[in-house]
């Protein structure tokens, strides 16, 4: 009789520790998934963040927060930002496409023309976080501490213009020296330098007629904006120049003619 009652009460537990077993392992397999979902939400806000800084480094978003200005939370301007870049209309697309032909024949033909000056080192072509910079160095088209471009200057901005003027886009005439202080009967600072030598060249833009006045500006950086290390000679003396920046007009076109580059990582065409 005891047999009999000990088998009884040991079969009638046994399915508890089956049942136990069973909704520990399903209380794990959710603990599981929750915490994949968590992660999936902290990956996806890091690349979400990590997108629009790479972008607003660049200038592409700069408008859109502007527009965004009900927007409560960072978030909400990520996501609008990347749905306005990432899913362009048909007329967009067709337009990104022209303006990367553009500027990979620009590129090219300016590579060809500008060989010789870019084997002496006194023209560099470059795609920088803007657009296409033409580096025109100061060993090549100014004396120290002058303003007054060589005469040889005029044929090639002649043919840098030949290049540019066909296409539609704007051309920002930046001056650059580098942090050693000028003071001569002409300038008193870098900055007046810099301005002086962008002003000039932008004039001999326009007296080539090549680049309509409302498509051209000109500033003056000092030393404020170097490519290399002013502890070197040769350092300096890449920060001195003049860049020619061409542009695209719009921040959509942007994104696609130049992706995504931190700044002063410039891929040099030369060096192709």
């Amino acid at each position: 009789m005891s047999a009999r009652k000990s088998r009884s009460k040991v079969s009638h537990e046994r399915w508890l520790v089956s049942y136990a077993d069973f909704i520990t392992l399903l209380f794990a397999f959710f603990v599981v998934l929750y915490a994949f979902s968590k992660e999936d939400q902290k990956k996806q806000a890091e690349v979400a963040v990590a997108i629009d800084s790479a972008f607003k480094s660049m200038g592409i978003f700069n408008t859109l927060q502007s527009r965004q200005k009900d927007s409560t939370t960072r978030q909400e301007v990520i996501e609008s930002s990347l749905t306005s870049a990432l899913d362009p209309t048909g007329e967009e697309i067709r337009s990104l496409a022209k303006v990367k032909g553009d500027f990979d024949h620009m590129r090219r033909q300016l590579q060809e023309t500008l060989s010789d000056q870019i084997v002496r080192g006194t023209i560099s072509v470059e795609m920088g976080r803007d657009g296409l910079v033409i580096s025109l160095r100061e060993a090549g088209f100014f004396d120290s501490g002058s303003a007054t471009p060589h005469p040889e200057a005029i044929q090639t901005l002649r043919t840098i213009v030949k290049s540019i003027s066909p296409t539609p886009y704007d051309v920002r005439v930046e001056g650059h020296t580098d942090n050693v202080p000028v003071h001569n009967e002409e300038f008193d600072s870098n900055w007046e330098l810099s301005s002086a030598r962008a002003t000039r060249i932008a004039r001999l833009f326009l007296g080539l007629h090549g680049v309509p006045p409302e498509r051209l500006s000109a500033a003056g950086y000092a030393e404020f904006h170097p490519i290399a290390s002013n502890d070197t000679e040769a350092g300096r003396a890449e920060n001195r120049r003049v860049d020619l920046v061409v542009m695209p007009r719009t921040s959509l076109e942007l994104s696609v003619a130049h992706p995504a580059q931190p700044a002063k990582n410039w891929h040099r065409i030369s060096e192709n």
